[in-house]
């Protein structure tokens, strides 16, 4: 093979160099996305990281190690080092080694071709208490009870299963889509996304915010016919998957219950809230009872990145149950992505941002980081702060006030979100520019009128704090204003970026700006965040505050 002109480097240890401005890069990685992860992206040379979790979910999706090894050979500049070719081959043939059956006599086993693999596992000491008798060298009994929490600790020792154990039909349930109340169809990569979930039996679908997920999850509870559990981020996220649902199916609305914390309704297709799903009376959680209140179908975890721990817990006991999650990103910053693999399912459909932005169904966005200086006082005050302080002294400057003005003078009647993490630098910008603040604190009611103003034009700016970051439907936003975020969460930048991208009605292009304090952690844990869209193919420009606030004349000609 002639090596020379690719646009990889791949190096001994897993790591993976990608040249930015190679005309084959965009190519390069989209190939790279379903085994590798994105660890540094700065301008011209991105750094991957090929992981063990991501080459299990590359193999439980239907990639083998033939076709990894082929794309890295195929982009790369140089030799691939051919122990890294053999440490992939080897990692990849660990999955499905153990798989999970149902058997007519023994009920759930767990089985291999391989005794010895058998005998290893049943030595740990987590996973022996959830093993039952051995039925041959080659077949163990697994308690029923165990299946999701067997996965997850196999995972752990490096033998993660291929669960064949099926799933139940549950309560069946008349769903169909329906054209009644407007014209649409799924769009290709919707019905190949559910297509790809139901031929799966579990996992997740990724799109991009304004993509459609909802549609995804439509299509497949009407592949179910079942009764169906759907969880959400909020009470706000669940009412507007209720509103999708009366308009794109034949449910309606005595078909469809709300349990939060304002209603209690079980119904055949119920929303949960997972803030309800999660509360606990005197240790125990109540919401149990929601769980095994009526033979569900199908379970759709909407937002699944943000699935809170307790949910995994229940979810282990959830197995027998197709279960589909939804999300913009998988990254979660808690590092339990293998517990979504073990327990939710492994990764079934991703659609890459960029392809469906070149499509027309999500809008083109400009990224921009703007970079504006700290005052001699803030400046002294942050560099004598405990270090726990220094992140929100840096994202709290007072000096982005003046950017954040310049900027809505310049997209002047377009509707704006401005997105931060603290209330009391919310509620200063709130006052400065007499615009409305939605917090934790805002009662459903009110964030709901003011979402609806918003829709509607009445109102152009609105101020956010991350409870706009979830499954928050506004179409007509096309500028966002990031004044401070969660630390370096990628998963955050992804959500506000996505509040953005549904397509304008004019072909706009979007704008999402990111002030940030240079020198400071701010500016670091910006780069952090951006990870993940410079993943999906997005570049910031970095701008200085002085040129937006002070713009040179324009020469005349």
């Amino acid at each position: 093979m002639a090596f020379g002109d690719g646009p990889l480097i791949v190096q001994s240890d897993k790591t993976v160099l990608l040249e930015i401005d190679h005309p084959q890069a965009g190519e390069a990685r989209i190939a790279l996305a379903p085994f590798a992860e994105l660890e540094r992206a700065p301008e011209h040379i991105h750094t991957y990281r090929i992981t063990p979790l991501a080459l299990w979910n590359a193999r439980a999706a239907g990639h083998d190690a033939e076709q990894v090894v082929d794309m890295l050979e195929r982009f790369s500049r140089f030799p691939v080092p051919q122990a890294l070719l053999i440490d992939i081959a080897e990692t990849m043939s660990r999955y499905g080694r153990v798989r999970l059956h149902r058997h007519p006599a023994h009920g759930l086993i767990l089985e291999s071709g391989e005794p010895a693999i058998l005998v290893e596992i049943s030595r740990h000491k987590k996973i022996k208490p959830m093993l039952g008798a051995q039925v041959d060298p080659e077949t163990i009994v697994v308690h029923p009870s165990e299946r999701g929490r067997l996965k997850q600790e196999l995972l752990k020792v490096g033998w993660p299963a291929e669960d064949l154990a099926g799933y139940v039909d549950g309560e069946s349930h008349p769903i169909g889509l329906s054209t009644e109340f407007e014209d649409w169809s799924l769009r290709d990569y919707q019905q190949m996304a559910a297509d790809s979930f139901w031929e799966g039996g579990s996992g997740v679908v990724v799109l991009p915010c304004g993509a459609g997920k909802t549609m995804v999850g439509a299509a497949s509870m009407a592949r179910a016919q079942a009764t169906t559990l759907i969880l959400v981020t909020n009470t706000v996220a669940g009412r507007q998957w209720k509103d999708e649902l009366l308009r794109r199916t034949t449910l309606t609305e005595d078909e469809i219950g709300e349990y939060s914390g304002e209603r209690k309704e079980i119904r055949p297709v119920t929303i949960a809230t997972y803030q309800v799903v999660t509360r606990r009376t005197k240790g125990e959680y109540k919401a149990l009872e929601l769980f095994d209140s009526r033979d569900w179908g199908l379970i759709i975890y909407d937002e699944v990145h943000l699935l809170p721990a307790p949910v995994f817990r229940m979810t282990s006991d959830l197995q027998s149950r197709r279960r589909l999650g939804l999300t913009a990103t998988l990254v979660r910053e808690d590092g339990r992505e293998g517990d979504v693999f073990s327990l939710i399912g492994p990764k079934r459909y991703d659609a890459p941002w960029k392809d469906l932005e070149s499509q027309g169904f999500i809008a083109t966005a400009d990224c921009v980081e703007i970079r504006s200086t700290m005052t001699d006082a803030e400046r002294m005050v942050y560099a004598t702060a405990e270090s726990a302080d220094r992140y929100r002294l840096a994202a709290t400057a007072h000096t982005k006030v003046a950017v954040v003005r310049k900027l809505l003078e310049e997209h002047a009647g377009k509707p704006t979100l401005i997105i931060g993490a603290y209330l009391d630098q919310l509620e200063e910008l709130g006052a400065e520019f007499n615009a409305p603040v939605i917090d934790g604190k805002t009662p459903n009611k009110k964030r709901e009128a003011l979402f609806d103003q918003f829709r509607s034009g009445s109102l152009s700016v609105l101020v956010v704090s991350k409870v706009a970051n979830f499954s928050i439907d506004l179409p007509e936003a096309s500028v966002a204003i990031q004044v401070s975020g969660t630390f370096g969460s990628r998963q955050e930048e992804a959500q506000r970026l996505g509040r953005l991208l549904r397509p304008k009605h004019d072909g706009s292009e979007a704008h999402f700006y990111s002030i940030v304090s240079r020198d400071t952690l701010d500016t670091e844990y910006a780069a952090h965040r951006q990870r993940f869209l410079a993943e999906q193919g997005y570049a910031y420009r970095i701008l200085d505050a002085d040129d937006i606030l002070f713009p040179l004349p324009k020469k005349e000609l």
